[in-house]
């Protein structure tokens, strides 16, 4: 029998995206479009999340996490890395997103630290990084408790919510991890 989870911590366990989350999944978004407003627009019906998850599926430039509350057995959040380049870069680009039900308990530190030691390891990536609206108080706090460093600002960096918003450049090495740089703090 197949594990359930590529990964799995105290409370959470992560895994792969799949067709048959679109339900599930976008009746998490729905309820959640008040904590998601301004920063996310995740997909809210079947359509949009099969063209979602297809790409997190079938793209090797991206690899997408659902977050599973291992408690209640419920959807509690997703990770995705994107633009994922080996070579010389062996790098990718965080995105994620908490369910307001999940919101505010920890989950998503415990996830993202999963995804981290996954991208780190089994996908073989060398630095990951996150861009975050400078007014998004709570990505940048599981930014840092993660360890991630701030690196920079980038004016008019993302279109979001019909604008070019600026964002703070976080990262994170593979040596970081291993050094006890991250996940020092929680």
């Amino acid at each position: 029998m197949a594990a359930r989870y590529l990964a799995e911590g105290t409370r959470v366990g992560i895994r792969p995206f799949t067709y048959d989350d679109a339900a599930e999944f976008t009746g998490r978004v729905r309820e959640s479009k008040a904590l998601h407003h301004p920063w996310l627009f995740p997909p809210d019906t079947t359509p949009t999340y099969r063209a979602y998850a297809g790409r997190l599926i079938e793209d090797p430039t991206k690899a997408g996490f659902l977050v599973c509350d291992r408690d209640h057995d419920t959807l509690a959040g997703y990770i995705n890395i994107n633009n994922i380049v080996h070579g010389a870069f062996h790098s990718g680009a965080l995105g994620y997103g908490a369910f307001a039900h999940a919101a505010g308990r920890g989950l998503m530190t415990e996830a993202l630290r999963l995804v981290v030691t996954h991208a780190f390891t089994t996908l073989g990536l060398h630095r990951l990084e996150i861009n975050v609206q400078p007014g998004n108080a709570a990505s940048i706090a599981l930014a840092r408790r993660c360890g991630f460093r701030l690196e920079g600002y980038s004016p008019d960096f993302l279109f979001i919510d019909g604008a070019w918003r600026d964002h703070q450049r976080w990262a994170l090495t593979a040596e970081m991890t291993r050094d006890g740089t991250a996940f020092a703090q929680s």
